[in-house]
Order: C-alpha cells, then sequence, then structure tokens
C-alpha cells in the first residue's frame, strides 16, 4: 500500500517555510556526507601512515641486525632491497591519502583534517647554484594607498628543480689554407678522441659506462632511452663504444692494479654476479682486492682492483695474485690455501682471518 502523500499548501508564506526546510535538511544532509567522507579518508590516511610506520621501523630493525651481526649475503641486500621497495610504495600511498583527507576536510567544519608526522627534511646541498627569483614589490599600501613603504625583510622559499638532460652535436671545423707561394696546404690537426675515430663525446661514454656498470642500467635499455629522447641508437653501436672505452681506460686499471698490490697488507673477497647463459642464469663472480692503511694511520690513497670470473674455482685468487706476498685479509674460503703454502715464489702470503665472518659463528652458538 502506498504512502499518503501530503497535499501542498495553498498559502505561500506556507510553501516558502516548506521550501526553506526542505533546502535545510538538504543542506544538512550534504554536511553529515561530506562529514562521514571526511572521518573516511582521515582513518584511511591514518591507517595508510601507520603501515608507512611500521615499514620504515621494519626496514631500520633490518639494517641495524646487518650492521650487527655483519651479514654479507647478496640475499639480505636483496631482502634489503625489496623493504625499501616495499616502504616506498607505502610513503607513496600515505601522502596521497594525506591529501584526501586533507580536501574532504576542508568541505567540513567539524572535521579536522589529518596531519601526518613526516620527517625533517634535509637542507638542499650547499653546492648546488641558486636563481634568485624576486616577487615583485606593491608599489602602494594595500591597506591604505600610501606610496611611502620601507623594506623590513623577506621570506625566501627554496623549491629543487632540475633541467632535462639536452643533446647536441659538436661540430670541429678545420679550415684549410693554400699558400700563394710553394702551393702546400695547411690544416689544423684532427682533434682528439678517446676512441679513434670515434664519434662519441668523453661525456657521453662517461655517462654510458657509469649507466651500465654503476647504475646497472644494460644497453638495451640504455638505448630505448635514447630514442625516447630523440636520438637513436643501435645496440651493436653502443656496446661497440663501451668495447673501445674500456680499452683506452686499461692504462688507469694497470695503475690502479700495480698500485693495489704495491700494499703490504689487502683485503679479498668475491661476491655473485648472474650472468645469462643458453637457457639459464649462470652465476659468475667478481673478485674484490682493497688496499686501505687508513685504519693503520697509513697516509697512502685506498684503491679497488676487481676481477671477473664464470666460477668459482680457486686458479682465479692464484692467478690473480701470483706475483704478490703480504698480510691477506679474507674468509676461510679454500682456494686461498695455496697462497698460505711454504716455499711460496714470491713468498707465502701470511693468512689474517675475517673476524666479521668468525663473530657470526660465535652469535650463533651464543
Amino acid at each position: 500500500m502506498e504512502a499518503a502523500i501530503s497535499p501542498l499548501p495553498d498559502d505561500v508564506e506556507a510553501l516558502k517555510a516548506l521550501v526553506a526546510t526542505m533546502a535545510r535538511r538538504a543542506e544538512e544532509a550534504e554536511q553529515n556526507a561530506a562529514t562521514a567522507t571526511a572521518k573516511l579518508a582521515n582513518a584511511m590516511a591514518h591507517q595508510s601512515a601507520i603501515e608507512a610506520l611500521i615499514a620504515h621501523l621494519k626496514l631500520q630493525i633490518a639494517k641495524l641486525k646487518r650492521e650487527q651481526y655483519g651479514p654479507s649475503a647478496e640475499r639480505s641486500r636483496r631482502l634489503l632491497g625489496q623493504m625499501e621497495l616495499q616502504l616506498e610504495e607505502l610513503e607513496a600511498d600515505a601522502t596521497e591519502d594525506d591529501l584526501i583527507a586533507e580536501e574532504a576536510a576542508a568541505k567540513t567544519t567539524t572535521v579536522t583534517a589529518f596531519e601526518r608526522k613526516r620527517p625533517a627534511r634535509k637542507p638542499f646541498p650547499e653546492h648546488l647554484p641558486r636563481e634568485r627569483v624576486v616577487v615583485p614589490a606593491p608599489c602602494s599600501c594595500p591597506a591604505c594607498g600610501g606610496d611611502r613603504l620601507s623594506k623590513l625583510g623577506e621570506d625566501v622559499t627554496e623549491t629543487l628543480e632540475v633541467i632535462p638532460r639536452s643533446w647536441k652535436v659538436i661540430q670541429t671545423v678545420r679550415e684549410k689554407f693554400a699558400c700563394r707561394d710553394c702551393e702546400k696546404i695547411a690544416q689544423a690537426p684532427a682533434p682528439f678522441h678517446v676512441v679513434p675515430r670515434g664519434w662519441a663525446g668523453p661525456s657521453f661514454l662517461a655517462m654510458l659506462l657509469f649507466e651500465k656498470y654503476g647504475q646497472h642500467q644494460p644497453l638495451n635499455r640504455q638505448a630505448e632511452r635514447f630514442a625516447r629522447e630523440g636520438v637513436p641508437l643501435s645496440l651493436s653501436t653502443l656496446a661497440d663504444q663501451v668495447g673501445a672505452a674500456a680499452h683506452a681506460l686499461m692504462p688507469i686499471y694497470k695503475l690502479i692494479e700495480a698500485h693495489v698490490l704495491a700494499a703490504d697488507r689487502i683485503h679479498g673477497d668475491d661476491t655473485t654476479v648472474p650472468v645469462m647463459a643458453k637457457g639459464k642464469t649462470d652465476v659468475a663472480r667478481l673478485w674484490v682486492y682493497v688496499r686501505d692503511d687508513r685504519p693503520f694511520a697509513g697516509s697512502d690513497p685506498p684503491a679497488a682492483l676487481f676481477h671477473y670470473s664464470r666460477d668459482r674455482r680457486g686458479e682465479h685468487p692464484q692467478a690473480h695474485l701470483a706475483g704478490w706476498s703480504g698480510i691477506l685479509q679474507a674468509d676461510a674460503y679454500s682456494g686461498y690455501n695455496d697462497l698460505y703454502r711454504e716455499g711460496r715464489d714470491p713468498g707465502p702470503v701470511l693468512e689474517a682471518g675475517c673476524f666479521a665472518h668468525a663473530r657470526r659463528k660465535f652469535f650463533e652458538l651464543a
């Protein structure tokens, strides 16, 4: 049975009162809905902030444990990387929910926006150049219109900005001149190139090598990014430049090698490197030998020497240190044992056990 609809009044004043009542109820309903929305947004922002804080604390605990107990396994580094990625996503979600809550609270008069505690941001580095943009001052007083204004001070707001990478082609022009007396042709010598007859400048080569080896960006991804920036370069072309640059840097590598192996004591270690193979991924090795006498009041600069191998056979460190003798601080890997034997030429290597590895065993026993 349908509910009976009350007849509308015929009096004009009564109709006005009825419309005013309905408008007031609609406004109250809208305000109640906005309040509920703001409260829900605040609750979501609060929840996101709690999740981000928990992830941040878990990451700090994991890092402290790694520093205290010294695990150097590749797996622990990957776990920390995954935790940092999770923290990054939670922090972004928390900031987005915080802004949504602020916008929702601005539509109400009874709900205060949730404010998430953010870590204090460090000031921008002093070495960055500053571009000063001065907002024009008023010519007259906004209150009374007077023009007798005196400067009391200024407020400076700093905004970090970046200039996108730009490409350019440098044209080196070598003019030719002919002598009218002897008819000989004179021309300035060709400019120096890092790679003989190369087309890539030194800054481009440095960026290419750093992205590949320092940032672990393979050449195919770099080529895709270059193409999006309007500079198409094939993978084989980039690989050719990497090989040529590696050959050009070999004298520097030899100097680093001589400097490291001139030390009386070095630290040796190896780490895994995943390498693509036919239908699978092989585990290769990166060997590092470090010279650093600063803890012993040494004045020589520290340096690190790297070698690469497709496996972890003991012949690799024996070949790396074939002409060296001194104190070697390393783990208990058996591949070093041939270096410690008596009668070795040019002399036996004195083993210095790694306390970080031993400390882990003591901790496990405790």
